[in-house]
Parts: C-alpha cells; sequence; structure tokens
C-alpha cells in the first residue's frame, strides 16, 4: 500500500496532527466516555475489531459520535484491555463513564514493539515534571490499515497526575 498525500484521507479514520497532544497538560472534567472490555493474551488484542465495530454501530445509530476522536486504552491485565471511547452523548444499551483528571501526554511514533520503550520514556517525562503517574492510558490514534496509508503510526501516551 503506498502512503496518502497528505492532503488525503482515508475515510476512516482521521488523519492524526500530533502537535495539541506533544508534552501537554490536559484536564478532562467531567469527559463522557463508553466504557467496554477488550479480551487481550499477554496484551495482545483477540476480539478488538469486534468490540470496536460493535462499539461504533451503537455510537453512530444514537448519534454519538465525538467531534475529535479519542478513545483510551486502560491495559491493565495480560489478558483484558478496558477500553473508553470519547462520545457527545449517552449511548443507550452501553456502559457510560465519566473521567476527570489532570494528565502530561506525550506522542510517540513508530511500532508496538516500542511499547515498553515509550512507557519507560513516559514515566522519566512525568518525573521531569515533577510529578508523579497514578495511571497510564494509551490513545491509539488510527487502525493499523490507516496508519499505513498515511505512513505515520502514531500512540499518546496519558499519564495521570
Amino acid at each position: 500500500m503506498k502512503v496518502l498525500p497528505e492532503n488525503e484521507e482515508t475515510g476512516c479514520c482521521k488523519r492524526f496532527n500530533p502537535t495539541p497532544w506533544e508534552d501537554k497538560k490536559i484536564n478532562f472534567k467531567d469527559k463522557l466516555f463508553l466504557k467496554d472490555h477488550v479480551t487481550s493474551f499477554f496484551h495482545i488484542p483477540v476480539n478488538y475489531g469486534r468490540v470496536m465495530k460493535r462499539n461504533m454501530d451503537k455510537i453512530e445509530k444514537a448519534g454519538a459520535k465525538a467531534a475529535e476522536p479519542l478513545m483510551l486504552s486502560d491495559e491493565n491485565s495480560l489478558w483484558g484491555t478496558d477500553i473508553y471511547i470519547a462520545v457527545d452523548k449517552d449511548v443507550p444499551q452501553s456502559e457510560m463513564v465519566h473521567i476527570s483528571g489532570n494528565y502530561l501526554s506525550k506522542v510517540f511514533e513508530g511500532s508496538f514493539n516500542n511499547m515498553g520503550k515509550w512507557i519507560k520514556e513516559m514515566k522519566l517525562f512525568v518525573q521531569s515534571r515533577g510529578e508523579q503517574m497514578k495511571k497510564l492510558y494509551f490513545f491509539y490514534t488510527t487502525c493499523p490499515a490507516c496508519a499505513k496509508a498515511y505512513g505515520k503510526n502514531y500512540t499518546v501516551l496519558l499519564a495521570e497526575i
């Protein structure tokens, strides 16, 4: 697959702009998310596509799609990940949660094989700001097909402080 020109999009995932997320302090105040769970095997998602399709269908049917896409992953176990999809309003027959807090964000680009290195770098970044990390979320900015089409595979790490 060839990389798309900068002015073109896939029609699936929006092209990600890292600037608003790079080395920023972000505040969520009762930000609304649809929460679900993905089964994993040693942090490798098993049913991710099915879970995302089900939730995106419900979100679109409810007219709740957020203006700016944001999906947080809480890699809380070797066997599963809680996902949080930002929405503009409640989605029927879904678990809805509000997230509040202050976060430091940092953008990484490359293969997911670098995740361990990115986590260490994020911990150092948080410490360099004189903060302590309470929780770490991962924002995978595009699906794998769109990352290939755009020629960039960005991941944002958000550390709750």
